[in-house]
């Protein structure tokens, strides 16, 4: 009778077994025809894999000699300058490899509390809270601060983090159009029957290089009773006098109410992210923030290499006046030669092809020539809008400059995409 019983539970479990297989050939099924199309509408996104340390001259697997590097966020060149590198090895000697812990339990080291005292003085802020990730900063600050009471104003080419960040949050979500003034003012009108209005923007928009009117949203900000959250990984460390961002470029550090911003990229180029502001807010963020309260504590070392960095900014801004001269430089060049570049001013100088298949293989084909640069199409970009994004950053040479123009000047021409 055992016996018996044995074999029908196992011919009875045979059916979900025959099943869960089916599922799962399902499923391929469904991701094959996903991956298919991407690949078919040219937006396939290649990862090229670098053998050296980062800077503006690398190496890349499979490409023989040295390449110039024109597409890292390392606006300062600080990923490898040599007192960065070595104030990571100190921490990593001194505090370890990690904390295996959040903040709360016992992840909190001397370190942390310093680079956020740090952050907070160059920001001319109250206090500052790090994060695995800016990512993870706008992801923790929009649900813990909003209610359903309140309103937020997102300009409609933010960063994917802001959005999703928004998307968390239970406050009345309001998008106005990319710049757009008199929209945002309709909004800030049609918002005020909520508790809090919050104006979230980047700074300095990432794909397209143009910087937000920070004055302008400031003032109606100000008429209509509202805060202003600014993201500025794109504009921390090199934007403004200083380098403070965007609030300092445009004169409104003291009306910008938050400022979200990241050590991953003209900060050492590592990792992690921070929110600096009022102090009662960055209590409440260590209270309620889930990216906070959840995610392991910065490694000591990418703390070592962002504190130095900032070190390095706040002694001296002869790097980020080199910036604005090699910025002009590559513009001008390029839009003598014929090109579009989008944006002003900025470092981030996307070449506007719109055909996504075309910046595809116009960057494939610089890379021939020595110039490592990516295409950038949908969804990172919305459809029709593909180009290559070049990033200048202060430790390349005029030499690199033109080197680079003169490339795309002869990949532009094989292509068609000049006369």
């Amino acid at each position: 009778m055992w016996a018996g019983g044995f074999w029908r539970a196992a011919l009875s479990r045979a059916p979900c077994g025959c099943r869960s297989q089916s599922a799962v050939a399902q499923l391929r099924g469904i991701l094959e025809g996903e991956l298919e199309g991407i690949r078919a509408a040219g937006t396939w996104k290649s990862e090229r894999i670098i053998t050296s340390r980062q800077g503006p001259h690398i190496h890349v697997d499979g490409v023989s000699g040295g390449i110039l590097n024109f597409c890292a966020n390392n606006y300062l060149g600080l990923s490898s300058h040599p007192e960065v590198i070595q104030a990571g090895l100190q921490a990593l000697e001194e505090f370890g490899a990690g904390l295996s812990s959040v903040r709360f339990i016992c992840g909190t080291q001397s370190i942390h509390k310093s680079l956020e005292a740090k952050i907070a003085r160059f920001h001319q802020r109250e206090d500052a809270i790090l994060y695995p990730s800016c990512f993870d900063a706008n992801a923790g600050l929009f649900e813990a601060l909003l209610t359903p009471e309140d309103a937020v104003l997102s300009d409609e080419l933010n960063h994917a983090s802001i959005i999703d960040g928004i998307r968390l949050c239970k406050a009345h979500k309001y998008r106005y159009s990319h710049l757009d003034m008199a929209d945002l003012e309709a909004k800030l009108q049609e918002a005020q029957k909520h508790r809090l209005r919050l104006v979230a923007t980047d700074g300095a928009f990432s794909m397209d290089g143009d910087i937000a009117p920070l004055q302008d949203i400031c003032r109606l900000a100000s008429q209509y009773g509202a805060l202003v959250f600014v993201d500025e990984c794109h504009a921390t460390g090199f934007l403004g006098p200083t380098g403070r961002g965007t609030d300092e470029l445009l004169g409104v550090m003291d009306q910008v109410t938050i400022v979200n911003s990241t050590l991953g990229k003209a900060l050492g180029g590592a990792s992690g992210g921070y929110t600096t502001g009022p102090g009662p807010l960055v209590s409440l963020l260590r209270q309620r923030a889930r990216p906070y309260l959840f995610s392991n504590s910065l490694p000591p070392a990418v703390v070592g290499c962002a504190s130095k960095a900032l070190d390095l900014l706040m002694e001296s801004n002869t790097i980020v006046q080199s910036m604005a001269a090699k910025t002009q430089r590559f513009r001008t060049k390029m839009e003598a030669a014929g090109f579009t570049i989008s944006g002003a001013s900025h470092p981030i100088c996307p070449v506007m092809l719109g055909d996504a298949r075309l910046a595809s293989c116009m960057a494939d084909d610089m890379l021939k020539r020595g110039i490592f640069v990516i295409g950038f199409s949908y969804p990172v970009v919305p459809k029709g809008k593909a180009r290559i994004r070049v990033q200048i950053s202060a430790v390349h040479s005029e030499e690199d400059i033109d080197r680079c123009v003169e490339a795309f000047v002869e990949v532009g021409r094989l292509h068609k995409a000049l006369p």
